[in-house]
């Protein structure tokens, strides 16, 4: 899927001025809709439940390289890669004096985010997905990239009982 497509898909359209987007962007989306019937539904269905995304939060502790905005990036392209998503943008801010990074994956399939706190070791990441990606394969990357002593998830299935 194309970063416009998938832009388009979520009401926004790159190819749009700010003053028009909104307006241009549903009008797309209207043409480009395809019938009731032949909808797709990205919600998911699993051991018989259904929701619409899984959200895993994930704590590392005793981790290394929290510091390192360009490994930070690179490793969260490669947790888009694994999870078989689709990446839109990516924003990172490094702080001063401690070189905390704060930042956020946005994707077609929703975001991962990151804060860390290198002075203390951790980082506390949030991966949510939904339709076909597949969230767990970022915590093998994550895992290789930051070598923690210890790795947290939780997992929350968001849009239960829909």
């Amino acid at each position: 899927m194309s970063d416009a497509t998938a832009l388009l898909q979520l009401g926004m359209d790159l190819d749009c001025d700010s003053s028009t987007a909104r307006t241009s962007a549903a009008a797309q989306v209207d043409l480009l809709a395809p019938a009731e019937s032949d909808r797709k539904d990205y919600f998911i269905e699993r051991d018989g439940v259904r929701y619409a995304g899984t959200h895993l939060i994930i704590d590392l502790w005793d981790a290394e390289r929290l510091d390192d905005l360009a490994h930070i990036e690179a490793t969260l392209k490669e947790c888009v890669e694994a999870a078989g998503a689709t990446l839109l943008h990516i924003h990172l801010h490094h702080f001063t004096p401690n070189g905390g990074v704060s930042g956020v994956a946005v994707l077609a399939e929703s975001h991962i985010s990151i804060h860390t706190w290198p002075e203390h070791g951790y980082a506390a990441l949030d991966v949510f997905m939904c339709g076909a990606a597949r969230p767990h394969a970022a915590v093998e990357v994550l895992r290789r990239a930051f070598a923690p002593e210890r790795l947290a998830v939780d997992e929350i299935l968001r849009g239960r009982g829909s």
